[in-house]
């Protein structure tokens, strides 16, 4: 039996619907149609601008490879980002509450019912967990800094509240802490660990490095997906994983102990971006996709009236930046203040445009997303850090700045092009250390393991894109306090932890059949409200 079904045929009626398979012979054995036989169902299909390779958001490997578009769904924050960049309170999980008083204090409330896909309590020491980790970055390889700003978290074992005090004159973005995909099981580490949960708790609380070191390893590598574990994995979100398959793709299921309402989809497959996409549409297998760096997918034929999919390209919310090191070339302030002087952001936009097809421009400011009122109060600070200063750069000329990001991408390829033609004329090499360095823990950078410190790394930057909201731990600045955004803009600038760039492009492609989807270009992107997505049905 044959099966004759063209791509455009495929997309049109395809929609949870039984996929036929053409049976050939294998080994000279031909194979007979069988009504007996299991006929296999195509899963919806999200295509995601991550490699999926992490569902632990918090973990350096994570924040470098947009971990949240998955983990959000698996692991929720206290706040949801919304499709405007409002922040809607996540009551199914947890309530949160500023305090009065000089200092501030945020009393957290977990939904009575919020349970993991195990049938576990979600408690504080979950919240602990996450805070203890973003706190011992040498130690867990995190990256979460905002938890810098707290003084502590007040959690009793097994308790569903909790109180975190913040130190003086911080705290302003608490609606920001726990972020998607940061508070993970801590029974389930604490499990694999050998330990209770009380003695995980203690040793949260104690500060105990020593004692803590198998929980890192754990928090660290044990969300890692080529190695998936269901019982370190368990969810509290709408949907937990049910495999991971050969490609690289996770299969969602309903998680049936969420206390939310029931996702609509009762199963969603998401296709990592290192898939070929053409070859997973022509199967029927992408119903979404939220995509990076590409306004026209080639995998989408426009002038096909058969074509099912709408394409919108955004200027997102992200902000593409170079974040530097520590050590090595770019180890004083200085070194970084020169560096900065030589890359043009206007050229590297530029760059980032042609290659995406989306207008994205510079960004001289780190603070705010690039459609923020704010920027009009940081409008001069902005322009004054746009374009080189090249006597400046020449500080470090003889020198080369290695910087990392993850390839093949000829956009970002481009944009480094940018700025070896910029640094050029001061005397300073840039080069593309893509084919060896990727993730932000390949930064240069000084480790302190409690003990000793050494310098570890492979290159001097890594290009990534970064949620301003959730970045620059020593900041208590927001777009309301205008006064304050300034000085830390000022601030951050005589530092230069990092070199603003531009917005992230991103696009959406969407069929038109999938109704309740809302674009959303933050950290969780389109699929902030998957449980929501819904099939029409087919005509």
């Amino acid at each position: 039996m044959e099966v004759d079904v063209s791509v455009s045929g495929w997309l049109s009626i395809r929609r949870r619907i039984a996929a036929v398979i053409a049976l050939v012979s294998v080994a000279g054995v031909a194979a007979a149609c069988s009504t007996q036989e299991r006929v296999p169902i195509v899963e919806f299909g999200y295509l995601t601008a991550s490699p999926l390779l992490t569902t632990n958001a918090g973990s350096q490997l994570g924040v470098s490879t947009q971990a949240e578009v998955l983990a959000g769904r698996l692991y929720p924050s206290v706040f949801v980002v919304g499709q405007r960049g409002q922040l809607i309170p996540n009551r199914d999980f947890a309530v949160a509450q500023a305090l009065p008083g000089q200092s501030r204090q945020v009393a957290y409330t977990i939904a009575k019912t919020a349970k993991y896909s195990d049938g576990t309590e979600v408690t504080c020491a979950d919240f602990l967990l996450a805070y203890k980790a973003g706190v011992m970055p040498d130690l867990f390889e995190s990256y979460i800094p905002l938890m810098e700003q707290v003084e502590k978290l007040e959690c009793r074992p097994n308790n569903k509240q909790f109180t975190v005090f913040f130190k003086d004159r911080l705290g302003a973005r608490w609606r920001q802490l726990f972020a998607p995909g940061t508070v993970l099981p801590a029974h389930a580490i604490a499990k694999k660990a050998g330990l209770s949960l009380e003695d995980l708790t203690t040793r949260l609380m104690e500060n105990d490095r020593d004692g803590l070191q198998d929980v890192a390893q754990i928090w660290r590598d044990g969300f890692k997906l080529d190695l998936f574990d269901p019982e370190l994995q368990v969810s509290s979100g709408p949907y937990r994983i049910e495999r991971v398959d050969e490609k690289g793709a996770v299969h969602l299921a309903r998680n049936q102990h969420f206390v939310g309402d029931k996702s609509t989809l009762s199963a969603v497959t998401l296709w990592p971006d290192t898939v070929d996409a053409k070859e997973r549409a022509a199967a029927g297998e992408i119903n979404i996709a939220d995509l990076v760096g590409s306004s026209q997918p080639d995998w989408v034929n426009r002038d096909d009236p058969k074509n099912p999919f709408d394409i919108t390209p955004v200027v997102g919310d992200m902000n593409e930046v170079l974040m530097l090191g520590t050590s090595g070339v770019l180890e004083s302030k200085e070194a970084r203040q020169a560096f900065a002087a030589c890359v043009d952001q206007r050229a590297v936009a530029t760059a980032s445009a042609h290659k995406s097809g989306v207008p994205v421009t510079p960004m001289g400011t780190r603070l705010t997303t690039v459609d923020d009122p704010a920027n009009a109060q940081t409008q001069q600070i902005a322009e004054a850090h746009l374009g080189v200063d090249i006597p400046r750069a020449e500080q470090l000329r003889g020198e080369t700045i290695r910087i990392g990001y993850r390839g093949p991408d000829p956009r970002k390829r481009a944009m480094i092009d940018a700025m070896k033609r910029s640094c050029e004329p001061a005397g300073v090499t840039i080069e593309d250390a893509s084919g060896e360095a990727q993730f932000l823990q390949d930064v240069r950078h000084v480790h302190f393991d409690g003990e000793e410190r050494e310098a570890v790394g492979k290159v001097d930057a890594v290009l990534l894109a970064v949620d301003p909201m959730l970045n620059y731990g020593n900041s208590d600045a927001t777009g309301s306090n205008a006064e304050a955004l300034r000085a830390t803009e000022e601030f951050l600038w005589d530092l230069v932890p990092t070199i603003p760039l531009a917005p992230q492009p991103r696009t959406f492609v969407v069929d038109r059949t999938v109704r309740n989807v809302v674009l959303n270009s933050s950290g969780s992107g389109i699929g902030w409200n998957m449980e929501r997505w819904q099939e029409s049905e087919q005509q």
